[in-house]
C-alpha cells in the first residue's frame, strides 16, 4: 500500500508514512489505493488487528505485523481485551480495558512496535500533543523503547486530576510531561508547525534525530483503531459480521470515528456513524452544515478528552469526500488557515451527511445521563461515554431494529470528581491497581512552558 497526502500527489510506502507522522506539505498521509475488502469474520481482536494492519501496512514485514498484535494482546485481558456489553437497549463497546484506561492504549501498543521498525536503528524524537488521554497511553506505549524519545505536551489547566497524575507520575527516562498554559488546540498547532519548520528540521537533522508523532494524524496511530470495529462487527448478531449495526463514537479530534469509517471500507457492515460532541460542538455543526467554523468560543467541560476546536482527522475526511482530490483539500486547508472557516461543496456535503450524522451534550446533560444509566441497569459510564448514549437517545438511537454500538472510549475510574459529583456519593469503590498506584506516585515530570515557548522546549530535547 502506498499513502498519498491529503493535499498533493506525494507519496511514501507505509513505514515512512508511519516515520513521518505529517506529509512534508503539511497534508496527513492516506491510503493512495482502495482498500481491499475483509475476507471473512474477525473472532477475535487478534484476527481483527491482523486484518487491519495486513490491509494497511501490506508492504511492511509479517513479522513486524505480528509482534505489533503480540505486544497489544501483552497488554490488555486475554479472555476478552475489548468486550461488547449490552447496557439499557445499547451495546457498549469497551475499549479501555489497557494500562492507562483509555482507547488510545489499543493502538498506542501496536505503535511503538511499527515505529521501532520504521526507524530502522534512527534515533526518534516523538511530538505528541494531547487534551488528556492520548499522552498518558504515548507515554506507557513508548516508555523505555530503545532509539526513541517522548515528548507529550498538555494543557496546563482543564485535565481530570488521574490524567494529570498520568502524564506527571512516569518514570521511563525517555519521556517527557510538558504542560503548556493553553489548550489542546494550542499544542496541537505548536506540533504541526514544528513539523513543518525548516530550522528545527534542520537541527533535528544536525542532531542525528527524527521528528515523529503518536497523535492520531500518524497513520500508524489511526490503523489500529480500525481493528476493533472489525472485531465489534463480528460480535454483532450472527457473529458472521454480516448484520447491519450504528455507531455512536464521543468525538474530539475525529480520529476514533474515521477508524470506524476505515472499518466499513474494509467491510464492517456500519450503516451510520454518529459524533457525539460536548458543547465544543464545531464536529457536529460541521456535519449539519458542511462548514467548519469553530468560532471563538472554547468551554472546559466534565469531558475534557473532547475539549478541541480544531479537530485533525478532519482532513483525511475531507480527501474522501472530495474524491481523493489533494488540490480541493489543499484550497479548503488554505481558507481555514487565512479566514478561519471553510464550507464544502454542496456534493461533498451530501457525501458526507449520506454517512455521518450527530448531535451534542450539554454537561448537565452528561451527568444526567451517568446517573439514567446507573439508575436504570447499573452501568456506570465515564463522561465521555455518557456524551455519546446521550446523544445517541436524542437522536432515537438505537432505531428501525439495528443493534446501535457505543464506543466507551474511557474508564470512570480517570474522572473519579464528575462521578461524584454526578451520583452524589463514591462509586468508584475498587479502582484498578495502576491507579491506585497512582495516589502515592511522585511527580517526575514538572515542566510548564508558554505556548510560545513550545518550539523552545522541543530544540531543548534536541
Amino acid at each position: 500500500m502506498k499513502f498519498t497526502s491529503t493535499r498533493s500527489t506525494f507519496s511514501v510506502d507505509s513505514l515512512s508514512a508511519i516515520l513521518r507522522g505529517l506529509a512534508p506539505d503539511g497534508g496527513l498521509f492516506v491510503p493512495a489505493n482502495a482498500l481491499p475488502r475483509s475476507t471473512g469474520p474477525a473472532g477475535t481482536l487478534a484476527d481483527a488487528e491482523r486484518a487491519a494492519l495486513g490491509a494497511f501496512f501490506d508492504d511492511a514485514p509479517e513479522s513486524v505485523r505480528e509482534a505489533a498484535v503480540r505486544n497489544l494482546l501483552d497488554k490488555f485481558p486475554k479472555d476478552d481485551p475489548t468486550p461488547l456489553v449490552d447496557a439499557d437497549g445499547f451495546k457498549i463497546l469497551e475499549l479501555f480495558h489497557g494500562p492507562t484506561g483509555a482507547f488510545k492504549d489499543v493502538a498506542l501498543s501496536v505503535l511503538p512496535v511499527l515505529m521501532t521498525a520504521a526507524a530502522n536503528g534512527r534515533r526518534i524524537l516523538i511530538l505528541t500533543a494531547t487534551s488528556g488521554d492520548t499522552g498518558s497511553a504515548a507515554m506507557a506505549g513508548f516508555a523505555d523503547v530503545p532509539g526513541i524519545e517522548i515528548a507529550v505536551f498538555f494543557p496546563n489547566t482543564g485535565t481530570s486530576r488521574i490524567q494529570r497524575l498520568q502524564m506527571t507520575t512516569p518514570s521511563a527516562k525517555n519521556v517527557h510531561g510538558i504542560a503548556i498554559r493553553g489548550n489542546f488546540d494550542d499544542a496541537q498547532a505548536a506540533v504541526k508547525r514544528i513539523f513543518a519548520d525548516a530550522s528545527i528540521r534542520a537541527a533535528a537533522d544536525s542532531a542525528g534525530v527524527m521528528l515523529s508523532s503518536a497523535n492520531s494524524i500518524n497513520i500508524g496511530r489511526l490503523v489500529p483503531q480500525v481493528g476493533y470495529y472489525l472485531h465489534a462487527a463480528s460480535m454483532v448478531g450472527n457473529g458472521l459480521g454480516t448484520v447491519p449495526f450504528d455507531v455512536v463514537v464521543p468525538s474530539g479530534n475525529f480520529g476514533n470515528i474515521l477508524a470506524a469509517y476505515y472499518a466499513k471500507l474494509l467491510g464492517a457492515p456500519i450503516r451510520k456513524f454518529v459524533c457525539a460532541s460536548n458543547v465544543n460542538d464545531v464536529l457536529t455543526r460541521f456535519i449539519a452544515t458542511g462548514t467548519y467554523d469553530p468560532g471563538d468560543r472554547f468551554t472546559v467541560t466534565n469531558s475534557p478528552s473532547m475539549d478541541i476546536r480544531k479537530s485533525s482527522n478532519v482532513e483525511r475526511l475531507l480527501w474522501i469526500v472530495n474524491g481523493g482530490d489533494g488540490s480541493a483539500v489543499k484550497k479548503l486547508m488554505d481558507d481555514f488557515a487565512a479566514t478561519g472557516r471553510y464550507s464544502l461543496s454542496p456534493a461533498a456535503t451530501a457525501k458526507m451527511q449520506a454517512d455521518f450524522t450527530g448531535a451534542f451534550a450539554t454537561p448537565g446533560e452528561t451527568e444526567a445521563e451517568m446517573r439514567r444509566m446507573r439508575e436504570s441497569c447499573g452501568y456506570i459510564l465515564d463522561p465521555h461515554t455518557a456524551v455519546a448514549t446521550a446523544v445517541a437517545r436524542k437522536l432515537g438511537y438505537p432505531k428501525d431494529g439495528v443493534p446501535c454500538i457505543v464506543a466507551a472510549t474511557a474508564t470512570p475510574y480517570k474522572f473519579p470528581e464528575t462521578c461524584l459529583r454526578a451520583f452524589g456519593e463514591n462509586v468508584l469503590s475498587d479502582p484498578p491497581p495502576a491507579f491506585a498506584a497512582l495516589e502515592s506516585a511522585p511527580v517526575t515530570q514538572t515542566q510548564v512552558v508558554d505556548v510560545d515557548g513550545i518550539d523552545a522546549a522541543v530544540r531543548a530535547l534536541l
